[in-house]
């Protein structure tokens, strides 16, 4: 049976039960301590991009089992205003916030696979994988 999560993101505090649900769901595939920090903060920051600029959105995070390897899938998804130019977003430092810009390049690089689709005016679903 596959094991998925849905949270929803309308709140502040939304974006608290994703990280919860992440971790756990860390655990329980295997991750260890430092792994589990990981995914906790690359779900802490889309799930909060998803609050400060869509509004609202969802984080599905899923279990993975591919031919004998174990992980997880995150997918961040919204309907917001989309990324403009996502090759700027990625880089660090850049921000349209004022904040340090690390975001989106810091969840990239904690995590092993990393895609982005965003439209403007449709929104943006971000995709990460992390292996055991």
């Amino acid at each position: 049976m596959e094991k998925i999560k849905e949270v929803v993101i309308n709140n502040s505090e939304d974006v608290i039960l994703a990280r919860q649900a992440a971790r756990e769901m860390a655990r329980e595939t295997g991750f260890g301590l430092a792994d589990q920090t990981r995914i906790t903060t690359a779900v802490s920051e889309l799930s909060r991009n998803i609050y400060l600029y869509a509004g609202t959105g969802r984080v599905i995070i899923r279990a993975l089992s591919k031919n004998l390897k174990k992980g997880m899938e995150i997918v961040a998804e919204d309907r917001g205003p989309g990324i403009p130019d996502v090759e700027m977003a990625l880089q660090n430092g850049y921000s349209t916030n004022r904040s340090l810009g690390q975001g989106l390049p810091g969840t990239k690089r904690l995590m092993d696979e990393f895609e982005i689709k965003s439209e403007v005016g449709v929104g943006t679903t971000v995709t990460i994988r992390k292996w055991l």
